[in-house]
């Protein structure tokens, strides 16, 4: 059975308080819970961890080294500044794939710019909610067409 690590970053733990006309009115465990469902109908096995600490991201990709087969990761703000977390995703070389709620590239100049983005398989934004699940689904479509191939 495939297991998917799901990592959320800083704030996100805020959802459905922190800036709603950015971010929309869902909390993480609505996120969770949907992604959850989603596992289910997949036959995967989903295992989410929230952090606003850096270290402890990086920590949960070192981690995923033999008990995961894919990440998916909204980094946050750290998507903008973390050579560290891109780093970490290089060398477990665990296929990833990049989600984020809103529409990074619609947003400050400063949100355009992704370190995680070269070391992952894909990225989706601008969806809410459908941004993970839609992350979920191409992750794990991505690792099965790997194992069949």
């Amino acid at each position: 059975m495939l297991s998917i690590l799901v990592l959320h970053g800083p704030n996100l733990n805020l959802l459905g308080k922190r800036e709603p006309g950015v971010y929309g009115s869902a909390t993480l465990d609505d996120i969770d819970r949907a992604l959850k469902q989603d596992a289910e109908r997949l036959q995967i096995k989903l295992t989410p961890f929230q952090s606003n600490h850096e270290g402890a991201l990086i920590d949960a990709i070192h981690s995923a080294l033999g008990q995961h087969q894919g990440i998916l990761i909204n980094p946050g703000a750290y998507t903008h500044t973390s050579v560290a977390i891109r780093d970490a995703i290089a060398a477990v070389a665990i296929p990833t794939v990049e989600v984020h709620l809103s529409n990074v590239y619609r947003r400050e100049p400063f949100r355009h710019q992704s370190y995680i983005a070269p070391v992952a398989i894909g990225q989706i934004s601008g969806f809410g909610t459908e941004s993970y699940r839609l992350g979920l689904q191409a992750l794990v479509h991505h690792l099965r067409q790997q194992n069949s191939a």
